[in-house]
């Protein structure tokens, strides 16, 4: 029997940023900006911390599954903009949330911290180590973003996404495949180079700005658009999918051009795509999740739907996973 996603939600902070905001002071337009990447808009939040984003789209996920806090067995948050170092954002979350039992992590994969955290709570379900896990993909991108760059200020905003992970209560429904990437090499084209201990922060690395996002484009770019596409098309194979069988391809939001790429290479029409960055621009882990609560909020999302989601992320990381979804 697979687990499978029994409760969604998501949240984004209230203040919008349209791409007009960058006009007034960087070298930027709104065409250019909506030409190469589909952003429109995007939303930052003004005070508080990844938890702040994570605790309202928590409380309705909780809310909607009808269990009490004491149910909750395990808490991970994926993202790479933690509250702290150290203690885990985990264990913030369950804090502010007042949980009283569960134990839980931070899992750190980028733009694919989604998926591999989904992976992992959906084996720690399987395995009977755990009931459920409260499974929070989540970032405040705009901590990290240099907002003075104007190749990276424009690409990303602030958002949470939160499933609760169960086992299906139908062996046809839920989590079925998945096949996970990392290669290192790649590295180099997107870190953040200061704040760990390879290069502690220092005065030095503060006015060097190295506490920012480092990111090579074109590298990035490329690699994402043959990573996402090739793993895409690999698990459709592996299941015996047509075109015809996926109703949802759900990618990770980074480039409108590397989404519509991946639904080539699979044969889907954008009809098909579910995409959420003209309005909310990358929010890195929360893309995913925050693309499917707001579908099966908007009653696209259907019991039974066959879904390919497929990510690209810093590390290099990448993967796909392939479900049928249970709401």
């Amino acid at each position: 029997m697979p687990a499978t996603i029994t409760s969604i939600a998501h949240y984004f902070p209230p203040d919008v940023y349209p791409n007009s905001y960058f006009e007034q002071y960087l070298d930027t337009s709104d065409e250019w900006i909506i030409e190469r990447t589909g952003i429109r808009e995007r939303r930052f939040a003004k005070n508080g911390a990844t938890s702040d984003l994570i605790v309202p789209a928590a409380k309705l996920c909780i809310e909607r599954r009808g269990i009490e806090l004491k149910d909750i067995d395990c808490i991970i948050v994926a993202t790479v903009t933690p509250d702290y170092l150290f203690p885990a954002t985990a264990c913030v979350v369950q804090n502010k949330l007042g949980i009283p039992n569960a134990w839980g992590f931070d899992l750190s994969a980028a733009c694919s911290g989604f998926l591999f955290a989904l992976v992992t709570a959906v084996k720690l379900v399987e395995s009977g180590g755990v009931r459920n896990v409260l499974l929070c993909g989540a970032d405040k991108m705009s901590a990290i973003v240099d907002f003075d760059d104007r190749a990276q200020a424009v690409l990303f905003g602030d958002g949470a996404g939160v499933a609760l992970i169960e086992m299906s209560e139908d062996p046809e429904l839920g989590v079925l495949d998945h096949i996970l990437h990392i290669d290192g090499e790649g590295g180099k084209f997107l870190y953040q180079a200061a704040g760990g201990s390879a290069k502690p922060a220092s005065i030095e690395t503060v006015k060097n700005r190295e506490h920012y996002i480092h990111q090579e484009g074109q590298a990035v770019f490329k690699a994402a658009v043959k990573g996402m596409a090739d793993v895409s098309v690999e698990i459709m194979k592996r299941n015996n999918l047509t075109n015809d069988d996926v109703d949802w391809l759900v990618p990770h939001q980074a480039n409108l051009r590397i989404i519509s790429a991946t639904a080539d290479r699979m044969g889907l029409s954008m009809d098909k795509v579910m995409v959420n960055i003209d309005k909310y621009a990358n929010t890195t882990a929360a893309t995913i999740p925050s693309c499917l609560s707001q579908w099966w909020e908007q009653g696209k999302l259907k019991k039974g739907d066959k879904l390919v989601l497929a990510s690209f992320g810093a590390g290099f990381t990448w993967g796909a996973v392939y479900m049928k979804w249970s709401l």
